[in-house]
């Protein structure tokens, strides 16, 4: 036996106990006739002490040769701490060493093992082993852990069965490319990594199991945009004989769970608005809906005037900012640089002062008077003391612009705090997007939503109108869910690939068992996914899912810490009759 305790669990009522301990030196501090040595594990850390007086010389002179993250067991007898911390559980104990054996020594390592370390993210992510042993980054991993355990409590308190789907499946176009697996038994043909289980989820309502579910491992081959990874970790979830309102009630619960169980907060109301409220409002499909800025459309009151650029706009649109009507010239004009930089893109930027005594201050008063400036505050909600501030141009891009605008000025102002949950669902998406490139239409979720029922006849004159009976669930700015109800039946589901594109043979060919399937018998279904890392981060009140991933990839999609992809050799080359053709 290793350990009889580990290093967080011993106390004050332990002391003149015998105790055997396992772990690594966080650190040591030599005083001559004193040595304290900081042991870590998991748990915790406890301090050991090496007395000259008391502890055997060859233990005593071992000790001295102790270094940073040696791994370590020692034998010894648990005492009050002269000096006590308060801050660790720990603190009012140390352990009087007897025994002392070096179960591994080790190398200094490239950076220090402390919750504020001197290591970039470049060389964590090389020895990641190392980084574990810190303190964030473990408590990350076990707060990933909690989380996926309350998920499957939850669901399967509700009938719902947990079953394994299979990762080497068959390429399909669901939006993002496929990951792609040579078959050495199969010359010339390929397996795919799934992007997500969902002919499989589908399949198994067709095979009865009524209530699914899955944390399961998915996999997009695509350009990897900031806090995103090629593998990542859904919660997966299907029902059969069930309506939208039935899924949003059920993920409502998990998150309601979720959020009591692993934060302490209590949370009744989950908003629901349509894509096109979302999109006006908040110019775009996933709202941060914990502070305010709602848009204000302002064409009615903007055009019309001596302003030819509000005057030749599809859009003008403002947002009223608290208290920002005491912004300087030099902060109003750092804002128009923001927005002007490629990443929003816009070309300038109008503002509105409301002063404290109901009067405007416009960078337009040439071509705006006080009636039309009260106006724009009472579309926008603004009031004394309040700054508006103004884009206009193509509809759908200046929407995107402000968007961009009203996050970064949260940001700045405080009113994303972490610590607050504000969930809501989005409904009733469109059901298909024009690529202006191709000029087809492509699934805006995947191909086998269901359209709308009272928006079947629109397929065949404005399919664009049609409206999915699809749904996402929104958490403080981010999408963690999306789902649909699908097409259970054949007729449909061909319908369905025929204003997508699809022959008929080629629909055959890529999704021909699922529309077999439908012939023996489909109930009616639906799903959702949750992203468990986007979810964890969030619940953890982070930006970032790195963290709460044990091995993530860098931004290029690589593994630095065992240097992958990486070239297999010509035999392996030869064995599986693939020739790489490098130009």
């Amino acid at each position: 036996m290793y350990r009889s305790h580990n290093c967080g669990e011993l106390n004050a009522s332990n002391i003149n106990t015998e105790v055997t301990l396992a772990g690594w030196v966080q650190k040591s501090r030599d005083k001559g006739f004193m040595n304290w040595v900081d042991l870590r594990d998991r748990y915790g850390i406890t301090q050991l002490i090496f007395d000259e007086s008391r502890t055997d010389k060859t233990v005593f002179e071992l000790a001295k040769t102790l270094g940073r993250e040696f791994v370590i067991q020692v034998k010894g007898t648990v005492i009050e701490r002269e000096a006590k911390n308060k801050n660790i559980p720990t603190g009012e104990i140390e352990i009087l060493v007897s025994e002392l054996n070096i179960l591994n020594a080790a190398l200094t390592p490239p950076f220090t093992i402390e919750d504020e370390t001197d290591g970039g993210e470049d060389i964590r992510m090389k020895y990641r082993y190392l980084d574990i042993r810190r303190n964030p980054v473990k408590n990350s991993l076990l707060f990933r852990h909690k989380v996926a355990m309350e998920v499957r409590k939850y669901l399967s308190d509700l009938d719902f069965c947990e079953v394994e789907t299979p990762y080497l499946i068959k390429s399909t176009p669901e939006g993002a490319r496929d990951f792609v697996v040579p078959s050495r038994m199969n010359e010339g043909q390929f397996y795919a990594l799934p992007q997500s289980p969902q002919t499989f989820k589908q399949l198994l309502m067709v095979g009865g199991m009524d209530k699914y579910f899955q944390i399961v491992k998915c996999f997009r081959d695509e350009d990897l945009r900031a806090d995103r990874q090629p593998e990542f970790t859904q919660i997966d979830c299907e029902m059969a004989f069930v309506e939208q309102e039935d899924i949003l009630n059920v993920f409502e619960g998990l998150t309601r769970h979720l959020l009591k169980e692993i934060k302490g907060i209590e949370v009744d109301k989950f908003p629901r608005i349509t894509y096109e409220y979302a999109m006006k409002t908040y110019g775009n499909d996933k709202p941060d809906i914990r502070f305010g800025m709602e848009f204000g459309e302002l064409n009615e009151f903007a055009q019309h005037k001596d302003f030819p650029v509000f005057n030749a706009a599809e859009l003008v649109v403002g947002i009223a900012v608290p208290g920002a009507g005491n912004y300087t010239r030099k902060e109003i004009d750092g804002l128009i640089d923001w927005v002007k930089r490629p990443q929003v893109g816009a070309s300038g930027m109008v503002y509105s002062k409301c002063n404290d005594d109901g009067t405007f201050k416009s960078s337009v008063d040439k071509f705006y008077d006080q009636e039309d400036l009260t106006q724009w505050a009472k579309i926008t909600g603004a009031k004394p003391g309040d700054m508006i501030f103004v884009l206009s141009g193509p509809a759908d891009k200046t929407r995107a612009q402000l968007s961009a605008l009203r996050m970064e000025l949260a940001t700045r102002l405080g009113l994303r705090n972490p610590e607050v949950f504000a969930p809501l669902w989005v409904v009733d998406f469109p059901l298909l997007e024009l690529d202006e490139e191709s000029g087809r239409y492509h699934a805006m979720h995947h191909p086998f939503t269901s359209p709308k029922p009272e928006d079947m006849a629109l397929l065949e004159t404005e399919p664009g109108k049609v409206r999915a009976n699809a749904y996402d669930m929104v958490l403080n700015g981010n999408e963690i869910g999306g789902g649909s109800i699908r097409i259970h039946d054949k007729a449909t589901q061909q319908l369905m690939f025929k204003y997508l594109g699809f022959t008929e043979e080629e629909a055959k060919a890529q999704f021909g068992f699922l529309m077999d399937a439908f012939q023996f018998g489909a109930p009616p279904h639906g799903g959702l996914a949750f992203g468990l890392d986007r979810l964890v981060a969030i619940l953890g009140g982070q930006e970032t899912i790195r963290d709460f991933i044990a091995f993530p990839k860098n931004n290029s999609g690589r593994d630095v810490m065992i240097d992958a992809p990486a070239k297999i050799d010509d035999a392996q080359l030869k064995e599986l009759h693939i020739k790489v053709d490098i130009q």
